[in-house]
């Protein structure tokens, strides 16, 4: 497999959308806020591109203003608020320039590809990861920098960036493209240009194994859901800057146009349902009736999500997995911690299982004995500017 740290990392939001990306290789629009980093992602490569000189801030700017112009008639958002892009971009890149003249760096590549052969022994198979780094530097003679922009206004803690997998794929492409440094030599660093911060980490050999590892569990994970056809839909958050919605079960009814006889008759279900969920305790019966109704109904158009006026009710699917928990206590017992599930309790071990080791988790993942599917509806009621349309390009 051919994939990369941004087709792993959709893989764990949401494997549908990985689905639809990776594998259907359907294009989607990007939002508003895809195309402003890529516009100060394209200033800022301008900036550091000596030819045969630096650019100064002004040639910047107008560089930076000139690409805007060049792509924001794309973005369906009202004009106000493409002004307002343009300029946040321009003082974002005045204050970055401010404090990061280039002359003052030793840059030894800027937009720098690498691919890494990543080995799965036990599978016998062979994986490549690929992916561009922003700029690679040079600060001394025996130090390198791998340097990473966001425009994400949101800066993680230190311990998320010593554990960013973004950067120790970085790190492993940085060596494999030159095989002479040293690990202790490299510095990995993300700046978060909406503070004017740079922070920075760096990774161990035991580290860089781990992360080959991990990668390599969710490439299994996803040959394995590739075989059975099974990429779920995770919403969350992220589904506000999803190109899919109109695609993806969890909000393609939202966006069906037509009004046939059976639209108006889910309305009217909903409608109930959210009403009777006020008072569930004397209504269980009617709500058992009307959860099958919409299961049914979900069933029947191949949708897990449903609209009404009061808001939007989701099918969460699931499983349900029973462990010969006598094996796993002996598992657990030679790892010291078979206290934490005094009890044959498989929801104590769903929760332990994620800080086990890879081989621990795949022992114990030979021990089920039977997976029940499972299916929950959880209710959201409508808030604010929830209907918003998607942004299209």
């Amino acid at each position: 497999m051919r994939t990369s740290y941004s087709a792993l990392e959709t893989f764990k939001i949401c494997p549908l959308r990985y689905k639809y990306s990776a594998i259907d290789k359907i294009k989607g629009p990007k939002s508003k806020e895809q195309v402003f980093g890529t516009a100060i992602h394209k200033a800022l490569h301008f900036m550091f591109t000596r030819n045969p000189v630096f650019p100064t801030l002004d040639e910047i700017l107008d560089y930076y203003s000139k690409y805007w112009q060049g792509i924001k008639e794309k973005i369906n958002i009202p004009d106000s608020e493409k002004d307002f892009y343009h300029e946040q971009g321009k003082m974002l890149l005045k204050k970055f320039f401010v404090k990061n003249q280039p002359w003052n760096f030793n840059i030894l590549d800027l937009e720098s590809r690498f691919e890494v052969l990543i080995e799965d022994h036990e599978r016998a198979e062979n994986h490549i990861l690929a992916g561009i780094i922003d700029r690679i530097d040079k600060p001394s003679e025996n130090s390198y920098e791998i340097i990473d922009y966001k425009t994400s206004r949101k800066m993680p803690s230190q311990e998320m960036i010593d554990n960013n997998l973004q950067l120790s794929i970085y790190n492993l492409g940085l060596m494999k493209r030159w095989p002479h440094i040293k690990q202790e030599q490299v510095k990995l660093s993300l700046i978060f240009l909406e503070h004017g911060e740079k922070i920075s980490s760096a990774r161990g050999p035991e580290a860089l194994e781990k992360t080959k590892n991990d990668v390599l569990g969710t490439i299994r994970e996803i040959s394995l859901k590739e075989k059975t056809n099974d990429f779920p839909p995770l919403p969350g958050p992220w589904c506000q800057w999803c190109s899919y919605r109109q695609l993806c079960p969890m909000w393609k009814h939202l966006y069906q146009k037509e009004s046939a006889p059976d639209e108006n008759e889910i309305k009217n279900i909903v409608k109930d349902y959210f009403e009777l969920k006020n008072s569930v305790e004397s209504h269980n019966d009617k709500i058992k009736m009307l959860q099958q109704k919409i299961h049914q109904y979900l069933d029947d158009k191949g949708y897990e999500r449903v609209f009404g006026e009061e808001g939007y009710i989701t099918r969460r699917s699931g499983e349900k997995r029973t462990y010969d928990m006598e094996k796993v206590r002996e598992i657990l017992l030679k790892l010291g911690r078979a206290d934490e599930i005094l009890k044959a309790d498989e929801r104590k071990l769903e929760k332990i299982m994620k800080n086990l080791s890879p081989d621990t988790q795949k022992e114990i993942n030979q021990l089920v004995v039977n997976v029940k599917k499972t299916s929950t509806l959880t209710v959201s009621r409508k808030k604010q500017d929830v209907w918003t349309e998607p942004e299209t390009i």
